[in-house]
């Protein structure tokens, strides 16, 4: 017999989906966890920075039954939903719900150009703000402001810094809306663009209160390859 877990999962729901794969989690406060990715297809944005450019099309509908079928087989505790822009997706909600109510430790990576309020609480947000050089400055939703989300411990937000503008306009970005007392703030160096000591070196000499992340999966791996 099935659990009502179980049962719930067999919804006409799906979701397009470009990978789904088992890897280390190179970025946000959960770095080094291995972690089931579910890449979804699709973005409205153009980053200059952007890695996954093959996400912009590409993929497949399942259903949420077939995701999570692919997510169970490799046992996590840990399942990052990333993109393209996860929250293009008619049913991505649902698929969140789900795989919360099952227990995982899920995280959310998103633009931030959409509203978030209804994302499951449960579920880590990893909201990235668009820098200036990013090519997408203006594109983020002010709704993820709000006091519920920058208060909500869950919520993390991300600047990758393309140039000392980048540095500067996230600093003040941060001051205006009180980011750093109200939440964590990851500053990320665009791979090849800015040399990690730079950022590093500049966090220092600013006193800024964010935190430096590096894109750990491409100091492992070649960061061209995919599925990690």
């Amino acid at each position: 017999m099935k659990s009502d877990i179980e049962e719930s999962l067999v919804l006409p729901e799906t979701v397009k989906i470009n990978e789904i794969f088992y890897s280390i989690q190179g970025e946000s406060s959960l770095v080094g966890y291995p972690t089931v990715f579910i890449r979804t297809s699709g973005c409205h944005l153009r980053c200059t920075y952007c890695d996954t450019t093959y996400a912009y099309n590409e993929g497949e509908h399942l259903s949420i039954e077939e995701i999570i079928g692919t997510v169970k087989s490799y046992d996590p505790q840990y399942v990052c939903v990333t993109g393209g822009e996860p929250m293009l997706q008619k049913n991505i909600h649902t698929l969140l719900k789900t795989l919360c109510d099952m227990n995982y430790t899920v995280s959310l990576e998103t633009s931030g150009d959409k509203d978030c309020s209804a994302v499951d609480e449960r579920v880590r947000k990893i909201i990235d703000i668009k820098t200036p050089d990013s090519g997408e400055k203006n594109k983020f939703h002010q709704a993820n402001l709000s006091e519920k989300i920058k208060n909500d411990v869950k919520t993390e937000y991300k600047f990758v810094i393309c140039s000392m503008d980048d540095f500067d306009w996230a600093e003040e970005f941060c001051l205006k809306y009180d980011l750093f007392r109200s939440s964590r703030i990851l500053y990320s160096p665009s791979y090849n663009k800015i040399n990690e000591k730079w950022l590093a070196e500049k966090i220092i000499s600013k006193n800024s209160k964010a935190r430096l992340q590096l894109q750990l999966h491409k100091y492992i791996w070649n960061a061209q390859q995919r599925g990690v």
